[in-house]
């Protein structure tokens, strides 16, 4: 159990597991799901204005609130050039955070909370989506999202479960915990795989290398062998029971690159991104350093399908279906840079708790690296963040696991180092 110094710390803690709780189980279920718990951690911090603050932030911390921050303000401002006030709708969002990290890492929730909340939250996403598919009869679940932002929405969920394993493996219940975290990692994917969308499939391997670097080391070889053929054996029926789609979805995949590589068809769903990122370079080429932004990509994009070089159906879309791609064209090279900054400092902060001696630390480190890895494969696909869903998903999850990893390692550093001291007075 965590301590804290200030008055009505462990009413705040309450309140902050609760809020924390909700925002992983009311994510994909209920509409805006997602922001419940955001908002409730958000008010919350307003009383930071009234506390005198017992920690003081370690450059670490400071890396992950620049990274927030850069972000808002960069992306926000040149939104704010380009489409006026509401250009900062969705930046703000990083900027609202970082108060929300601030409150996570002085009063931490339990993470009984945490990994009950997301274990819920996912499992509530595929029951959902099985739910959708099955007995309302909709080509593609997607719950109260667009298809791809559920789908890799629930994904992530199930891949977050799987990084709470280690965290159950050492609570007094932990047959309990194991089986609903695993439940919760099946049934996220399940909701991505009912969901059609593809785009979050192809990083399952890096996925698959960070959870080993967390946690594959412990296991022998059996279980290691058990856990890959598991999931081949899942992965198989997945793919050879029609009902789930998958097979259809996979085959249309591989049709729409024959025809375009072809010259066939250029108007196919992957064909469409094809002619988005060919058109995107173009506008890359001509503006590097600053972009379009919003409007000026839009109208140069019409412009590129009016004079032929890209399908005019390509031009419908407001974003480029490429996260990368979609900063360097509307932004430059700032706007690609800041959003590198947003995925990849975070990662370098978590990555290097992976091999931290206890396993409730190590595991809120593994659930952190695995936040930007899934978005940068997502990003590869979709411009995640240009959804509200994308950008609250996120940027308050960030908060909350980067706060809580690093409340909860000072704790552990606190408690080995009174041990010491007591062993020391002894001799």
């Amino acid at each position: 159990m965590l301590s804290s110094p200030l008055p009505g710390a462990e009413s705040l803690r309450t309140f902050t597991s609760v809020a924390v709780f909700l925002m992983g189980a009311l994510a994909l279920v209920v509409p805006t799901g997602y922001s419940v718990g955001a908002a409730l951690l958000l008010l919350a911090s307003a009383t930071l204005l009234f506390k005198r603050a017992p920690y003081s932030l370690g450059a670490s911390d400071r890396w992950v609130i620049l990274a927030l921050a850069l972000y808002g303000c960069v992306v926000g401002g040149l939104s704010v050039v380009d489409l006026g006030s509401s250009g900062f709708d969705i930046p703000m969002r990083f900027l609202l955070a970082i108060p929300v990290l601030l409150l996570i890492v002085r009063f931490p929730p339990w993470q009984a909370c945490l990994w009950a909340g997301m274990a819920v939250g996912a499992g509530g996403a595929g029951s959902w989506a099985l739910w959708q598919k099955s007995m309302i009869g909709v080509e593609r679940a997607g719950g109260y999202l667009h298809v791809i932002q559920f789908g890799n929405l629930s994904m992530l969920m199930g891949v977050l479960c799987l990084a709470g394993l280690g965290w159950a493996m050492v609570q007094r219940y932990r047959s309990v915990w194991v089986s609903m975290l695993l439940a919760g990692a099946l049934l996220g994917m399940l909701g991505s795989l009912l969901s059609g969308s593809r785009g979050g499939w192809i990083g399952l391997p890096v996925v698959g290398y960070v959870l080993y670097r967390g946690y594959g080391r412990q296991l022998s070889i059996s279980i290691k062998l058990a856990a890959v053929g598991a999931l081949l054996a899942i992965a198989v029926t997945m793919y050879a029971l029609p009902q789930t789609g998958v097979q259809q979805r996979v085959h249309a995949g591989i049709n729409d690159v024959h025809q375009y590589v072809s010259g066939a068809e250029r108007d196919t769903s992957l064909g469409l991104r094809f002619e988005m990122w060919r058109g995107a370079s173009s506008l890359i080429h001509e503006r590097p350093v600053l972009g379009w932004g919003e409007s000026g990509y839009q109208a140069e994009m019409v412009r590129l399908g009016q004079q032929g070089d890209i399908t005019m159906a390509a031009t419908q879309f407001g974003h480029a279906h490429n996260e990368f791609v979609d900063a360097f064209a509307k932004r430059g090279m700032v706007g690609l840079f800041v959003l590198l900054f947003l995925y990849l400092v975070p990662m370098r902060m978590f990555a290097s708790g992976l091999q931290h001696p206890h396993l409730e630390v190590r595991a809120l480190a593994l659930a952190g690296t695995l936040l930007p890895v899934a978005y940068i494969d997502f990003g590869l696909s979709q411009a995640f963040l240009s959804h509200n869903s994308g950008a609250m998903f996120y940027a308050f999850w960030l908060a909350v696991l980067w706060g809580s990893y690093r409340a909860y390692a000072k704790a552990f550093t606190e408690q080995a180092g009174s041990t010491n001291d007591a062993i020391a007075s002894r001799i």
